[in-house]
């Protein structure tokens, strides 16, 4: 008896573990799209299927005898083969392709749809379309519709781009010979709605590289790209207002001429603005009405808080360990002797300079908020984070966890008030405010190491971390939400060569100068504990070359 089942049982895993057996399957005929049934033999281990040469998908495995496979379109038929690790099985007959013409049911087609929208057709035979066409009348090319799910009865697509409102659809199939398309003469119509960007009047003067234009009109929201020459500009839209920002490029200095040309619906149609647009490009580096988040922490801002004065680009925060400062992750914070002073020669200059300059706004204790150098404290980055909830992961901070390291650029700030003794500090201060800082170089803004001054304003009290209590009259003794809060704050910028910052002698060592002006704050409160929520609006004015000395 124990040999008898010995036996049968090495049977059973025999005759489980054969190559597929094919018996029989229906329909024998089916157009593209049509589900055949074959049913057989050792089925539930089938890996792959074909029809003649043609692979095909597998749609349902229903127990070892039975299984389901999807009609391919461009085949006209072939036996059906099914594989399995042990072999294949090829069926006796071959199954036949029909070839059926797809037809919308006009009467169940809607009349109107927005470009970009979703469009349901229903009708005959439409398993077997391929393609569907949206052709603008008085065109005889057609813009092929994304399918986002077909069936038997329908498929929804969704509006390409037309050149026209009235458009005729057509299907593409296979006749068994070719991929053809139902005739375009007696196709039905619908009409797509195309949201075309219009501008209000303007006029547009000579800008500098950093500025922002702002035009306003209808459906602006519309508009995906705008060109300044060669070079693409930031954008800031809505419906009815467009701002973009002109990009530093690689232009002259001086004044160049270029067309200024705006670009919508998948930039398949455009708009010049101006054939004929001057950039200006000033010895300093401006960048005007930049929008900064504080951390964050809140699903509807942007995630993005770290800004270049010398790209003029504000990095999100998903980029900083990758894009924006690799070398910090390097080290993980080995390079430091202390804020904003490294260990001499662990980070090599090259690599120092790899990194651009940049600075960042942070919610701390005391209801305020604190410009800072990266440079300057290992506690802060970790605070910032690429996502959020309420209560975030540690999988979600700028640094990859919970990691106390500072980033890699020196940099320091000095608060300049308006009502300063010193004559030099208050008229740079209504220079700025003016807006007459066309240059920042040695000339206009000596530095002399001894005395600890730039340009004549003393900088003893330069630091790698300024909090607002210092230069905002925002309510601090309890925490308060207020949107687009207006003032004038404008600090002194320095930022640091790879010797780094000296508290005894902080004019030596400066790389290049800068001049931060912050114009707004819409104050935000996050999680009732503190202005992590906070956006910062500010310009900057930034020195084009590095410091030289020797011109002193």
């Amino acid at each position: 008896m124990f040999q008898a089942v010995s036996c049968d049982q090495i049977s059973i895993d025999e005759i489980e573990s054969s190559a597929p057996l094919v018996e029989s399957f229906s329909p024998a005929s089916a157009p593209a799209g049509a589900i055949v049934t074959v049913t057989g033999q050792y089925l539930n281990n089938v890996t792959e299927a074909y029809i003649g040469t043609a692979k095909v998908e597998i749609t349902e495995k229903v127990s070892p005898t039975r299984l389901s496979i999807k009609v391919p379109q461009g085949i006209s038929g072939g036996k059906i083969k099914l594989v399995n690790p042990e072999g294949e099985g090829v069926s006796a007959d071959s199954f036949t392709c029909t070839f059926a013409v797809p037809s919308i049911k006009t009467t169940l087609l809607q009349k109107e749809a927005e470009l970009g929208s979703n469009v349901l057709l229903s009708g005959t035979d439409m398993g077997v379309v391929s393609d569907v066409l949206f052709t603008a009348d008085g065109y005889t090319q057609g813009h092929e519709a994304t399918i986002l799910y077909a069936s038997e009865d329908e498929i929804v697509v969704k509006v390409p781009y037309v050149e026209a409102e009235d458009v005729k659809i057509t299907l593409g199939y296979f006749n068994g010979t070719a991929n053809v398309f139902t005739p375009l003469e007696s196709a039905p119509s619908i009409k797509v709605i195309r949201r075309v960007p219009t501008f209000d009047a303007y006029t547009l003067e000579r800008t500098a590289v950093g500025k922002s234009i702002t035009l306003t009109g209808s459906y602006l929201n519309n508009i995906d790209k705008v060109m300044v020459g060669e070079f693409e500009a930031q954008l800031f839209k809505e419906p009815s207002k467009l701002t973009f920002t002109i990009p530093a490029g690689n232009f002259e200095d001086g004044e160049t001429v270029v067309e200024l040309k705006a670009y919508y619906f998948d930039l398949n149609e455009n708009i010049v603005l101006a054939p004929a647009f001057v950039v200006y490009v000033p010895f300093v580096k401006y960048w005007e009405n930049i929008q900064t988040w504080a951390q964050g922490r809140v699903p509807e801002n942007s995630y993005a808080s770290f800004f270049s004065p010398e790209t003029g680009i504000l990095y999100a925060n998903a980029d900083w360990k990758t894009v924006l400062d690799p070398v910090a992750m390097k080290y993980n914070n080995s390079q430091w002797e202390s804020a904003n002073t490294p260990k001499p020669g662990v980070v090599s200059d090259e690599e120092y300079d790899s990194v651009v300059p940049y600075f960042f706004i942070s919610a701390v204790s005391g209801n305020v908020l604190q410009i800072n150098s990266p440079a300057n404290s290992n506690g802060q980055l970790k605070n910032f984070f690429v996502d959020a909830t309420s209560t975030p992961s540690n999988d979600f901070r700028v640094p990859g966890g919970n990691i106390s390291l500072p980033g890699t650029p020196i940099l320091g700030f000095r608060y300049l008030s308006p009502a300063s003794s010193n004559e030099a500090e208050t008229a740079l201060v209504a220079k700025v405010l003016a807006g007459q800082v066309d240059n920042i170089n040695e000339e206009l803004f000596p530095i002399d190491v001894t005395a600890n001054t730039i340009a004549g304003i003393s900088v003893s009290s330069i630091a790698g971390g300024i909090k607002s209590d210092k230069w905002c009259d925002h309510q601090t003794a309890t925490m308060v939400d207020e949107k687009d809060y207006k003032l004038d704050a404008v600090f002194l910028v320095a930022y640091y060569s790879n010797c780094g910052y000296s508290k005894e002698a902080p004019a030596q060592n400066i790389k290049r100068l800068g001049i931060l002006h912050i114009t707004s704050i819409d104050w935000g409160i996050y999680n009732n504990s503190n202005y992590g929520a906070s956006k910062i609006t500010f310009n900057f004015h930034w020195q084009k070359y590095d410091y030289d000395y020797n011109k002193l």
